[in-house]
């Protein structure tokens, strides 16, 4: 697909909402620039930057006419500044495309994304592998089947542990269920993103080009990605497995994933505990598990503290040892072991 022949192509509305992104973006905007897929239109969303991004952003929109820089009124936080540009989007849109700042895309991600949603009425989210750093991500469908129910996609997350779905980057989604969800990321949710996801896949269905289309920067992951060294992850599944685990998977198998979870979860809290994570780092956990009317089960964490300590045992038993000194002596009020 070329530029010449885009009239005859579906619009396809990208959108890079950014804010001090001045060594990133323009890597970003030109490769969304460089696709073979002609027809698209391109909003910046400028975040009330104070460094150069705003200048960059408006001199490739003096270049290009497809490219339109908007501004927010006032300073927002991320999730709210994504809302507020997917509001932007063209009425004639029949596709979207995130590009976070900080990433970019090769130059047949529209086209390769396009025709096989195409080729798809059921499909609401289209996904591809997306290359992490230096690291190729995403598994999970044989190349042979390209399409899989919602219901599917959410049974091979939360069962097998298979992703599928990246970062916002490395999504396509049609355009009127985007204006439906409005906002289309929950504020105030702690994995906003993949519970946007596992919501819209209850209805729709979900495809995989098996290609490498788009980069990921490391701390782009995800929309949360700057709480990535609190064990987003665990609480991520967590969270996924209480909300929305009875939806596709039966009494035995919720049960079993259950346990998994929170078997996984209090392992990693046991280690941040031995390791005496600060203050961020549960406030964090408290207020993720408040999203779904938990606490921290400080029973739990504390017998996950033991086969935690065995392990440590097993790998470093120097270290071990001194962590159970620590605990030891401050049950003692503090009394020194000689």
């Amino acid at each position: 697909m070329t530029a010449s022949n885009s009239a005859a192509e579906p619009l396809v509305s990208v959108v890079t909402p950014f804010y001090n992104s001045e060594d990133f973006l323009a890597e970003c905007i030109e490769s969304v620039l460089a696709q073979t897929y002609g027809h698209f239109e391109y909003l910046l969303v400028d975040n009330q930057s104070t460094d150069r991004s705003a200048e960059i952003a408006a001199s490739y929109a003096r270049k290009d006419p497809r490219v339109r820089v908007l501004h927010t009124d006032s300073f927002l936080d991320q999730v709210q500044n994504y809302n507020g540009a997917l509001r932007r989007i063209s009425p004639a849109a029949r596709y979207v495309k995130m590009v976070q700042a900080d990433d970019w895309i090769f130059p047949r991600c529209l086209a390769e994304m396009v025709a096989l949603a195409e080729r798809n009425a059921r499909v609401a989210i289209v996904s591809s592998f997306t290359l992490r750093e230096t690291e190729v991500h995403g598994s999970g469908l044989p190349i042979s089947r390209p399409v899989i129910s919602g219901r599917e996609a959410r049974r091979l997350h939360l069962l097998d542990g298979i992703y599928m779905f990246g970062s916002p980057t490395t999504l396509l989604l049609r355009a009127d269920i985007v204006r439906a969800r409005d906002p289309f990321y929950t504020e105030g949710r702690f994995h906003e993103d993949t519970e946007a996801v596992y919501e819209i896949l209850r209805d729709w269905d979900f495809c995989f080009v098996h290609q490498v289309l788009s980069f990921t920067r490391a701390q782009a992951e995800s929309i949360t990605g700057s709480t990535r060294s609190y064990d987003p992850h665990a609480l991520d599944r967590l969270i996924l497995v209480r909300m929305y685990g009875r939806e596709v998977l039966n009494d035995e198998e919720y049960a079993a994933c259950l346990d998994e979870a929170l078997t996984r979860y209090y392992r990693r809290l046991a280690e941040a505990k031995l390791n005496r994570r600060g203050e961020g780092y549960w406030d964090y956990h408290r207020r993720g598990l408040a999203t779904i009317g938990e606490e921290i089960d400080r029973v739990r964490l504390v017998r996950e503290a033991v086969p935690t300590l065995l392990d440590w045992a097993r790998v470093n038993p120097m270290n071990a040892v001194r962590a159970m000194r620590r605990r030891y002596e401050k049950a003692m009020n503090g009394v020194k072991l000689p």
